[in-house]
């Protein structure tokens, strides 16, 4: 589904900038009870409802499976082509006129691989992935195909309807501009199913944390991982994320299952819907990391989107394995567990 956005977006989002009109979305009926309720989540705020407009329809990609997905990555120069002007090679971002369906919607330029010379991008270290020094057994270790340059003036852009850009930076080189990022468009979805399942279940998702989203090769490399393993983990790739939920912005996950304690129990809940969503929506597969409280962030969860399912534990102390229905077991910490050296870094939400 997802190979297909560049082209469905490029040739629908043109039709509405010539227009000059938003568009609309024919969205799939949603997998709720019929007495559900849903706690409001917050977010890039939906546009004001626009009268007598005639639309362009958009199918259901666009906003993705979740209908929460506030942005697409294309290259510089679709973004400059869907501009219909004379745009700059150096435009940082693109919204589109009128949104999506209502919703405020960027496409973010992207640049390719290869402009990447040895360790560097520009000015920003990076390192090298894996397929660069060594033969890989697996599709899912190679190169990344290209990056999202983050500057001052969009790292504060939704890509979805809780998160923006700079939620997933790696954590360093904090006076260097642009920084650079490889993200999952089916990453930003997973994670919003995953929070309208909590939501579903009484959960209130109004505010999330990414503690850890992207890293650069050299960035996590330096973490260190007696596993052994930092050298495979799938935030270089960008479909991971670890999180918690802090809707009481204490800066710690909340006590989820209301047990009265912050503790493993909590990101059970998590773990939970994230099977819901795995099983309804088989092509999100991927990894699932519990992690005890190791820092002042206490227990967080890491997700991912691998393309397989994995399952494992991380905590200081000895910790149930994980009650999975339908997931495989995998021996040690797959991720690199170094993640939980993050938790005693600030982070700017």
């Amino acid at each position: 589904m997802y190979v297909r956005w560049i082209a469905t977006a490029t040739v629908t989002v043109a039709l509405s900038a010539a227009l000059g009109v938003a568009g609309t979305r024919t969205r799939a009926a949603a997998d709720l009870p019929p007495n559900a309720q849903v706690l409001p989540i917050t977010g890039a705020e939906r546009l004001p409802p626009r009268a007598n407009v005639p639309h362009v329809a958009l199918g259901d990609t666009m906003l993705g499976a979740s209908g929460a997905l506030r942005a697409h990555f294309a290259s510089r120069s679709e973004v400059a082509a869907l501009s219909l002007g004379d745009t700059a090679p150096s435009i940082e971002s693109w919204s589109v006129p009128g949104g999506v369906d209502g919703y405020p919607y960027t496409f973010l330029p992207t640049r390719p691989f290869h402009t990447k010379l040895g360790s560097w991008i520009e000015n920003y270290l990076v390192g090298y992935w894996p397929a660069e020094r060594r033969r890989i057994n697996s599709r899912a270790y190679a190169n990344p195909s290209d990056f999202i340059e983050v500057t001052p003036a969009n790292e504060d852009t939704y890509v979805s309807e809780h998160f923006r850009l700079r939620d997933f930076l790696t954590h360093d080189q904090r006076n260097v501009w642009p920084k650079y990022l490889v993200l999952r468009e089916a990453l930003l979805d997973k994670l919003e199913l995953v929070l309208q399942d909590l939501a579903r279940h009484g959960v209130d998702t109004s505010h999330v944390i990414v503690l850890s989203g992207f890293r650069t090769p050299a960035y996590n490399l330096a973490l260190g991982d007696e596993s052994g393993r930092a050298r495979e983990s799938r935030h270089q790739y960008g479909d991971a994320a670890d999180i918690i939920i802090d809707a009481d912005g204490n800066g710690r996950m909340d006590d989820l299952n209301l047990d009265g304690r912050v503790d493993q129990g909590d990101v059970r809940v998590i773990e939970r819907a994230v099977e819901r969503v795995e099983q309804h929506y088989p092509d999100l597969a991927g990894g699932l990391g519990l992690y005890d409280a190791m820092g002042p962030h206490g227990p967080f969860a890491h997700i991912d989107v691998r393309g397989e399912v994995k399952r494992w534990t991380r905590t200081a102390h000895a910790l149930a394995p994980a009650d999975n229905t339908h997931a495989a077991g995998v021996g040690g910490c797959y991720a690199t567990g170094a993640s939980a050296a993050l938790c005693v870094h600030s982070h700017r939400h």
